[in-house]
């Protein structure tokens, strides 16, 4: 009886001879499955748009010599047959080393939850360019039914960050090829969002590129070239009739705003905030105006 005691007090190890049977123990009580990598399919709404080959190859080397280390996470489809929610680039490296299985977590969703996994997971690991970071939240926000204050939860980042994600969707093609290749910065970006002017937008966008301006000769650059354009706009013109609805929208938003107009009768409205925690305030309040 004692002797059978202290084989059971040894554990897993008293109990089974083979490595390998112990490893595929600890799979399956971690939800792990060894799934043939011809029966999986690559995920339709991947966010990301392109490969590095090269360290697409130097991680199937690694996984020829160490396997998958990090499981993917996949659907099931059907019988034997699976399709990728997160992990592709593991899986093809998979298939480039010859590995005939590969370890994957299955879960269950829908396509909408498959969308918002594949995005939400690549966004969080921070392996995409700022524009597919871009494209992932508009998707989120369009496809998901999301709000900003909802996909800012979901993803772990400040509103007014997801806010600038988002206004790079607004430059020219060009500049958007620019930041997927990695020519110019996130902050040079951030910069020449500012700028209405198309012509000075894609001067100083080519400046960057050769010249290889950093962020702040770039910032210096637009503060000149804008404030030495001559302005149409007379505040001082604007009618008696604004100052009424200056001050309204000064209380509704509980900040300064200001009325510009130009001698055509063109103008704008700013709003002023002085911190991050205004600007949030500001967008709150759209937000609800719009729904």
């Amino acid at each position: 009886m004692a002797a059978k005691k202290n084989a059971l007090g040894r554990g897993l190890g008293a109990l089974i001879d083979s490595e390998e049977e112990k490893e595929q123990i600890v799979r399956s009580v971690a939800g792990i499955s060894e799934i043939p990598v011809e029966q999986i399919e690559t995920n339709p709404f991947q966010p990301r748009t392109g490969m590095d080959e090269e360290s697409l190859a130097e991680l199937a080397s690694s996984v020829a010599r160490l396997g998958i280390i990090q499981p993917i996470t996949v659907r099931e489809l059907g019988e034997n047959r699976y399709q990728i929610i997160t992990g592709e680039r593991r899986w093809r490296a998979a298939k480039i080393a010859g590995l005939e299985t590969i370890p994957a977590y299955v879960r269950k969703a829908d396509d909408q939850g498959m969308l918002e996994m594949a995005l939400v997971e690549n966004i969080q690991r921070e392996d995409l360019n700022a524009i597919e970071v871009a494209i992932s939240y508009q998707r989120l926000i369009e496809e998901c039914k999301l709000t900003q204050e909802m996909l800012s939860e979901r993803v772990g980042k400040n509103r007014s960050t997801i806010s600038n994600y988002l206004r790079l969707l607004k430059l020219p093609a060009e500049i958007q090829l620019g930041l997927r290749e990695n020519r110019l910065s996130m902050g040079h970006a951030r910069a020449l969002i500012t700028l209405e002017d198309q012509e000075i937008l894609m001067k100083i966008y080519n400046k960057i590129i050769h010249e290889d301006l950093s962020v702040r000769k770039t910032e210096a650059l637009i503060k000149k070239l804008t404030e030495a354009k001559p302005s149409e706009e007379t505040p001082e013109e604007v009618p008696a009739a604004y100052h009424d609805l200056q001050e309204h929208l000064s209380r509704f938003f509980e900040i300064p705003v200001e009325f510009k107009r130009s001698n055509k009768g063109s103008g704008r409205i700013v709003l002023h905030f002085r911190n991050d925690e205004e600007l949030e305030k500001i967008i709150a309040v759209l937000d609800r105006l719009n729904r």
